[in-house]
């Protein structure tokens, strides 16, 4: 199989959709999300989203497998809250090796299934590694500026646990998404690295920010550039944006770190920006001719989509990058 660093300089990849928005279209209940295993868990299980890798494997991989026919080449696996600090909310953190690792499994089997029948496609996993409900670089509490609800050590031994079980269940690439506070990304990369020392292997790394609101900023303040700079000591395969915005607010912070990095790029933004229930109504034609603006300027190597994305969507991007030519680096990533 080709190393992924090849192909990105060959074409534009296509990461997948929301797998949060595809499950929800099972409407699965409280006796659904606990299974017969957990069927006697002293806490409510509906919602939490990762643990349906044990309890609804099917439909998990079912998901992959649209979003792979759909012509997406990397899916994430469904390990978004995987860390013993998410997991704390329902008293699992025991199991948070076995939500990783079976989570890289199922994904890693359907890819295998789409590369064997489309060789010249390589499909690939990227372990999925959330933000944590946590932020260590603010207080959570008004009243107490100097708090902190988590330290960097608490993050960088839950982020290692995390690594080490999407790689033993065969995660292709490490994807730190989502980042509202660099600090919880710098604990993250900082655990990759301890694990890739440890092993003696290398990982391709993709970070993705998210930028909260019009002012162009993360959560805890940094602009587009600053965010870029702050992560960039690390080698990484890729920086970009995902969620909170729509691609169209997205398209700026794209410009600013596709003009300064010589890292590949990458994004896969919301489906526009929610209506008043929370819902997506961004169709996938809307959003793959904001994408288009992308690829035109030649902005990313990797694009896809984030909250309220569909396969439709993703195929709609799809079908769009075969068009273009990728974004062409400064300096060679690797």
């Amino acid at each position: 199989m080709p190393k992924i660093e090849e192909i990105l300089q060959k074409r534009v990849l296509v990461l997948d959709g929301a797998m949060g928005t595809m499950l929800q279209r099972y409407k699965f209940t409280e006796e659904d999300f606990r299974g017969e295993r957990f069927k006697d868990w002293p806490s409510p299980l509906q919602g939490n989203n990762d643990l349906l890798s044990l309890t609804q494997p099917e439909a998990i991989a079912e998901v992959h497998r649209k979003y792979f026919a759909a012509g997406a080449d990397i899916v994430e696996t469904n390990t978004f809250s995987g860390t013993t600090i998410a997991m704390a909310d329902y008293g699992m953190e025991e199991l948070v090796y076995e939500l990783n690792y079976e989570s890289a499994r199922i994904a890693k089997e359907v890819a295998q299934e789409f590369t064997e029948k489309e060789p010249a496609k390589p499909r690939f996993v990227a372990g999925s590694m959330g933000p944590t409900n946590k932020t260590a670089s603010m207080s959570p509490d008004v009243n107490d500026p100097g708090f902190r609800a988590i330290s960097f050590d608490e993050l960088r031994m839950a982020y290692k646990q995390q690594t080490q079980a999407l790689l033993d269940g065969g995660a292709d690439i490490l994807l730190v998404e989502t980042i509202f506070d660099t600090l919880n990304a710098k604990a993250a990369l900082f655990a990759i690295e301890e694990v890739k020392t440890e092993r003696n292997i290398e990982v391709p790394i993709m970070v993705s920010g998210t930028i909260t609101d019009a002012s162009g900023r993360t959560l805890s303040g940094q602009t587009a550039e600053a965010f870029l700079i702050s992560i960039s000591h690390i080698p990484i395969l890729s920086v970009g944006f995902n969620c909170a915005l729509g691609a169209k607010q997205l398209t700026p912070h794209l410009e600013v770190i596709s003009a300064k990095s010589d890292h590949f790029t990458s994004a896969h933004p919301n489906a526009g920006l929610p209506n008043a229930f929370g819902e997506y109504d961004e169709t996938p034609e809307q959003m793959a001719s904001q994408i288009e603006e992308y690829l035109e300027k030649g902005l990313v190597n990797i694009v896809g989509g984030c909250c309220g994305t569909t396969p439709e969507h993703i195929k709609a991007i799809s079908e769009l990058a075969d068009g273009y030519k990728p974004r062409q680096l400064m300096v060679k990533s690797y």
